[in-house]
């Protein structure tokens, strides 16, 4: 009595013992032959890879840095233009005061702040 294994064997068998090779999962010759890329080519693209990544990452940061300036420039003209108009209107408040002094003190003057 044989075992199930024997037979496939006994039937995949050639000239003493070598047994025939399986095609169910061959390669084809192409694959066979592929070229398998070294060490030292594998270390070659991730190198490069990586460096433009870091290229790529290096000019958004310097277009970020650029509109930070920009930025920077349009709230420096916007503190500026606050500045003159805070001064003008403290000169405005100011000759305001010294007017009502003046009208003041003329009512006093002529009698009207009687009434």
């Amino acid at each position: 009595m044989t075992t199930l294994e024997y037979n496939e064997w006994w039937v995949r068998r050639i000239n003493d013992n070598i047994p025939e090779p399986s095609y169910k999962n061959s390669q084809s010759i192409e694959e066979n032959l592929r070229v398998v890329p070294s060490e030292l080519q594998i270390i070659k693209q991730d190198f490069e890879r990586r460096n433009a990544e870091l290229k790529k990452k290096i000019e958004q940061m310097e277009e970020e840095k650029m509109n930070l300036r920009l930025d920077v420039d349009v709230q420096k003209l916007e503190a500026e233009r606050l500045r003159k108009g805070k001064a003008k209107a403290e000169e405005d408040l100011d000759s305001l005061k010294t007017n009502y002094k003046k009208l003041h003190l003329s009512m006093e003057l002529s009698g009207w702040e009687k009434f």
